[in-house]
């Protein structure tokens, strides 16, 4: 089992390769640095105005379940609440799918779906696609 929150022994980053991802990361790359970094979807009431997005807010005591919450406007859901992790594993990286209903995408195999979780090394340059091959949140991890 990976600790709570560890440091991460190098320097790892997400570069968002859609405007879907770029909007969730709030940038076109973020640098993770605890770990595991976790992603899922919002699942707090969000309403769609004129004036951009407005959610509701988190109890003043509630802890995140993610670093990174991705936004699904309508059905079918690709992404889960509680959707992947990515862990350090003695120097590497790997990413954990967190039992997700449509699985996650790993340099096109599909780790994890049907609530099985999955678990996959990453390397520099690897392609993650949340979700389903349709999903708009596509991402690439990059090690420096």
């Amino acid at each position: 089992m990976t600790p709570a929150h560890s440091e991460s022994p190098g320097r790892v980053f997400l570069a968002a390769l859609t405007p879907e991802s770029k909007a969730a990361l709030g940038a076109a790359e973020i640098e993770l640095s605890t770990f595991p970094f976790r992603v899922g979807r919002e699942n707090r009431k969000i309403e769609w105005t004129d004036r951009g997005i407005r959610s509701e807010k988190r109890a003043p005591d509630s802890k995140p379940n993610n670093e990174v919450y991705l936004i699904e406007k309508s059905e079918p859901m690709n992404v889960s609440r509680e959707h992947l992790q990515i862990e350090t594993n003695g120097g590497g990286y790997s990413l954990l799918d967190r039992k997700s209903t449509c699985g996650t995408i790993v340099e096109g195999e599909t780790v994890g779906g049907q609530n099985r979780g999955g678990r996959v090394s990453l390397r520099d340059g690897d392609v993650i696609i949340v979700g389903a091959s349709i999903s708009p949140y596509v991402f690439k991890f990059k090690v420096r």
